[in-house]
């Protein structure tokens, strides 16, 4: 395509921008190469083109949006991947000027079939997609990571531990998979700098027992306790909370999740939002 296309391209996050589009940052970032102007969308200005991005399936539809807007995202149900020539661009940061650390992927899809995930579906297996080096930012040592299970890749591991003593911190919000931390990968985790916290995650009853393990292990290889974060998926409110005492007896930071069915757009019960606000008022539970 030429470089002086000259549209004017609207941009919508339709979740408020609480945290950075990966796929908006791309699509500013190739349309600029191009020539283009880029701006965020106002519904009173037309537009050669418009995009919105929905991550989550409960923020409301935009009625202002034109007919002919270019929608993506799970939040739309729209599972579709940016073409290449765009998914290739490194993201465009400054419509996003409050954003101080990288974000990116160094695999994608997933070797899991929670049936409360639409990442399967989405992206099926899990492959190589970037190296940390590609994500990086040139003005920030900080990089999250929005993998879904990177320590099911060998590609992934490698990619983590070459980032041993580098110049970088880094946090994996996606949490990592306790099933798979044995003690060469928690010499790993322990080696790297985090932004913040190891996080993990404890969605059942029977990943509670691996879970508590691998927090042990890791305290082996000098992580403590405390450097630890757990999401906790809420379906069963008597579950959760055995599992959330039981993780709080650990030590480790604990962070309820009440279950939202993203296909059928179910909002969590009364009683699974109350269990999610005692648990994750600190100063309460």
């Amino acid at each position: 395509m030429s470089k002086c296309s000259n549209l004017t391209v609207g941009l919508h996050d339709a979740d408020g921008g609480h945290f950075p589009n990966y796929a908006l940052m791309k699509i500013s970032a190739y349309h600029k190469a191009q020539g283009d102007s880029v701006e965020w969308w106002m519904p009173i200005k037309t537009y050669d083109r418009v995009y919105s991005s929905k991550i989550f399936t409960f923020t409301p539809e935009n009625m202002y949006l034109p007919q002919n807007t270019i929608k993506g995202g799970t939040g739309y149900g729209i599972y579709d991947e940016l073409p290449h020539v765009i998914d290739d661009v490194f993201p465009d940061y400054s419509i996003y000027p409050k954003c101080d650390y990288a974000i990116g992927f160094i695999t994608r899809g997933c070797i899991r079939k929670c049936s409360w995930c639409v990442v399967p579906r989405k992206e099926g297996m899990i492959r190589a997609y970037r190296t940390w080096k590609e994500i990086k930012r040139p003005d920030s040592n900080k990089i999250v990571l929005m993998d879904n299970n990177i320590l099911a890749s060998e590609y992934g591991k490698t990619q983590l531990e070459s980032m041993i003593g580098e110049n970088v911190k880094i946090d994996c919000n996606q949490g990592l998979d306790a099933r798979l931390i044995d003690d060469d990968v928690a010499r790993i985790l322990s080696k790297l700098q985090w932004i913040r916290f190891i996080r993990m995650s404890c969605d059942t009853d029977e990943m509670l027992e691996t879970v508590i393990r691998t927090i042990e292990r890791l305290g082996k290889f000098g992580v403590k306790a405390y450097r630890i974060f757990v999401y906790l998926l809420v379906t069963d409110v008597k579950s959760a909370e055995n599992r959330a005492i039981a993780l709080k007896k650990g030590g480790v930071d604990v962070f309820a999740q009440p279950y939202r069915d993203f296909e059928n757009n179910t909002e969590p019960t009364n009683e699974q939002k109350a269990f999610a606000r005692y648990v994750n008022r600190k100063e309460i539970f």
